[in-house]
């Protein structure tokens, strides 16, 4: 079996064989949802009922309504219906009080995170730091860290660079010198 770097490579070869997929649009979305529409689909099927409530700034400035938290993401800003002198993205979603907390882009950026839920590929439990590379999404470019060990099997990862939408329940994988894999886990 051969491997490939890529997906580059792959769509090359389908171009050569004259493929439909060589041209296909790599998808954002969850393939077994119909039409792409999440919303529905958790309404139906998780049994979530979405609740109305405030769209605010950091410092709890009201600036709209929004129509329940499972329609927004870290990191969007169509969507939100509001105006505001800015523009201005999702920063993050408080299920305790109901509200989209919404700011700038440049407050978008982080250079820390926690995460849990690790599953280590070369050993057991981080026991000390460990200077690595990491991403946080799937279309990120893998960014230089140093990942420490934390009491109840968490970790924190301190970025050299702040990183854009850092997500909590998302995933966050790591990496060494050469692009192996080190391991992983879930946001916080």
């Amino acid at each position: 079996m051969q491997d490939f770097a890529e997906k580059e490579e792959i769509r090359k070869i389908a171009k050569e064989y004259d493929l439909l997929v060589a041209q296909k649009k790599d998808s954002q979305e969850i393939c077994f949802i119909p039409e792409d529409n999440y919303q529905d689909f958790l309404q139906k099927y998780g049994d979530i009922k979405t609740k109305k409530g405030n769209i605010v700034l950091r410092d709890g400035t009201i600036l709209g309504e929004h129509q329940g938290l499972i329609h927004y993401t870290i990191g969007q800003r169509k969507g939100l219906r509001i105006s505001y002198a800015k523009p201005l993205y999702v920063l993050g979603l408080d299920q305790n009080k109901n509200e989209v907390i919404v700011g700038t882009e440049e407050e978008l950026y982080q250079k820390e995170l926690y995460a849990n839920h690790l599953n280590w590929m070369t050993f057991d439990q981080l026991s000390k730091k460990l200077p690595c590379k990491a991403k946080v999404r799937y279309r990120a470019k893998e960014a230089t860290c140093t990942v420490y060990p934390e009491e109840g099997e968490k970790v924190r990862v301190l970025f050299d660079t702040e990183q854009r939408a850092i997500t909590p329940g998302q995933s966050i994988v790591f990496y060494d010198e050469e692009g192996i894999v080190l391991g992983g886990g879930k946001i916080l």
